[in-house]
């Protein structure tokens, strides 16, 4: 659309009231400068952005931090908000920055609400990000594009308190704590230590009755094996909330991540870490448990269905019994545990999906330029052993074709292939930063963002098929 003498997105066209009001949207730039907000201020006065003023007696402002926090305060919708208090939410980790566009058209179909700005410490150092970049990367596509709904800025996975102060500082609206480095998988009924008198009194030779037909009991063994477990989990998790969130001072939601370990979470474990953190005063508004079988990145549950059903039914109950919800975490692509999930939560949870946005992108390129995909391919191969020591994952690279043997048509035909989703998968990280040797220069990352800005509406569509799958499954 032609606005103003610009190349305006339409949808981004808006009007501060005021007694001489001024006119702020998003034109499309070209190259490198990249789109760029225009600031229409006539009589008025500039509320604060800065940029460069034309002939024309207008400002243009680059997508700057400074700039989206002047927006964000001009624009309470660009703003992120809690939706963990909603009955489903859905978090978009975009690695690349240039997802959210397309995630916005599933979320104006879907009753689910979106947390867009989503990515832990790890990803940030992968991609060479900061957290005021997720943030405002987001927030930028969600003015451009007009999307008024709420939508939420998750720190996730975090570990420690300076970064949980960094995400909450910048206006983050949800804390994932990662427990798993407080967490004993070592613990079994040989070492486990002996068990606190208020322990033994609250537990043993109870019956707890959580409704829905379903009662739990702890044998002393299990309890001290479980207590063993996540003791130490439990009250680094009270720590952090009441240095963060217990006084109100920062407007998040809490969820508590416990399923970062080598065992899976079972009921009983699930039980006593929420019963635990409720007692200790801890307010939190999902928990994320070890499920059994495989979640791992980028492809479906592997696992025995049944027993994943069973146990899913009583995770539900236990959540809804201390009334929070439940989260998935690597939730990318588990087609077929997605119906039983939104059956035993009555549609009601937190769903984390992140590395699935990025191998859409690489599908992308897959279709439009198959030589750069096939040398990323190739450098992928040849950097798995490292990228591995970050994911548990069982890629085998022998299932993979040799990409010098297929048809340019048949390239994209690899993210069919769990193996191949693997490979590309947990490579991003290196596959961004690798450099030309001797050089400064990025061997990938801006061929691959000039392709990907290029192609915008090939990667919103399928976005779109994509995470609407899961979410026809969820809903």
């Amino acid at each position: 659309m032609q606005y103003a003498g610009f190349d305006v997105y339409e949808k981004s066209i808006n009007k501060i009231n005021s007694a001489r009001p001024v006119e702020v949207f998003m034109a499309k730039g070209s190259g490198k400068q990249g789109d760029f907000l225009v600031v229409n201020f006539g009589n008025g006065e500039n509320p604060g952005f800065k940029g460069e003023k034309t002939a024309e007696g207008v400002i243009k402002a680059p997508l700057s931090h400074e700039n989206a926090d002047v927006m964000r305060k001009l624009f309470p919708f660009t703003s992120p908000s809690r939706v963990l208090g909603k009955e489903r939410s859905f978090g978009l980790g975009d690695r690349l920055g240039i997802a959210t566009p397309g995630h916005i058209k599933i979320f104006e179909k879907y009753d689910a609400y979106p947390v867009f700005a989503q990515q832990s410490i790890r990803e940030l150092n992968l991609t060479n990000r900061r957290y005021e970049d997720v943030l405002d990367a987001a927030s930028f596509a969600v003015f451009r594009e007009g999307f008024k709904k709420e939508w939420g800025a998750d720190g996730d996975h975090l570990k420690t308190a300076e970064d949980i102060q960094y995400a909450l500082s910048l206006g983050f609206t949800m804390i994932t704590l990662d427990c798993s480095e407080h967490i004993r998988n070592d613990i079994n009924a040989a070492n486990a230590p002996a068990l606190p008198q208020n322990i033994i009194d609250k537990y043993i030779g109870k019956q707890f009755d959580i409704g829905e037909g379903t009662v739990l009991n702890f044998t002393e063994e299990d309890l001290r094996v479980i207590n063993g477990i996540y003791g130490k989990a439990v009250a680094f998790a009270a720590d952090m909330y009441r240095r963060f969130l217990k006084s109100g001072k920062y407007n998040a939601d809490f969820e508590i991540s416990i399923d970062e370990t080598s065992t899976p979470t079972t009921p009983l474990q699930h039980y006593f870490v929420a019963r635990e953190l409720i007692d200790a005063g801890v307010s939190f508004a999902t928990m994320a448990p070890r499920f059994c079988g495989e979640f791992q990145k980028g492809v479906d549950y592997s696992g025995d269905l049944e027993q994943f059903n069973k146990e899913i039914k009583v995770h539900a109950i236990i959540a809804r019994h201390f009334k929070y919800k439940l989260s998935i975490h690597s939730g990318s692509d588990k087609f077929s545990v997605f119906p039983a999930i939104g059956k035993e939560t009555r549609h009601i949870f937190h769903v984390k999906t992140a590395g699935t946005n990025w191998l859409e992108a690489m599908r992308v390129v897959a279709q439009a330029d198959p030589g750069l995909y096939r040398e990323i391919h190739k450098y992928a191969l040849s950097v798995f052993s490292e990228a591995k020591k970050y994911y548990h994952v069982t890629t085998d690279l022998g299932k993979i074709p040799d990409v010098d043997s297929l048809a340019n048509g048949d390239l994209p035909k690899l993210f069919e292939n769990n193996d191949s989703r693997q490979l590309i998968h947990i490579t991003y990280g290196l596959i961004l930063s690798r450099k030309n040797p001797g050089s400064e220069t990025f061997t990938f990352r801006d061929k691959l963002y000039d392709l990907w800005q290029k192609h915008e509406e090939l990667y919103n569509q399928l976005l779109f098929r994509h995470i609407g799958k899961h979410l026809d499954l969820l809903v």
